[in-house]
């Protein structure tokens, strides 16, 4: 007997804006910038999708496919205007 599984999506789980803070929060964290993107992805996903995004930030969507992908290092303005887009902004503590 063997077990259907179904590819994981971030953005299903991203209902709220509070989830979505916590997310992004964590992410962050990671200091990876390959998963910040993606994350920002599922974001951008989770609030409408990409075409969506395009037409907010003025980026073309196969550039922010190619910027939020598994692979993507977006430069840090594409990244500030993809948050300002989807309603999130950065915000910094002090690492002891």
């Amino acid at each position: 007997m063997s077990i259907e599984t179904a590819p994981y999506d971030a953005a299903e789980f991203l209902t709220d804006d509070e989830t979505i803070a916590a997310y992004l929060t964590e992410v962050l964290e990671s200091d990876d910038p390959r998963y910040i993107a993606k994350a920002l992805g599922a974001v951008a996903r989770a609030r409408g999708g990409m075409a969506e995004l395009a037409k907010n930030t003025g980026i073309s969507r196969e550039a922010l496919y190619r910027a939020l992908s598994d692979t993507g290092n977006p430069e840090l303005g594409t990244a500030l205007k993809v948050m300002h887009a989807l309603g999130v902004r950065l915000s910094a503590t002090v690492v002891a």
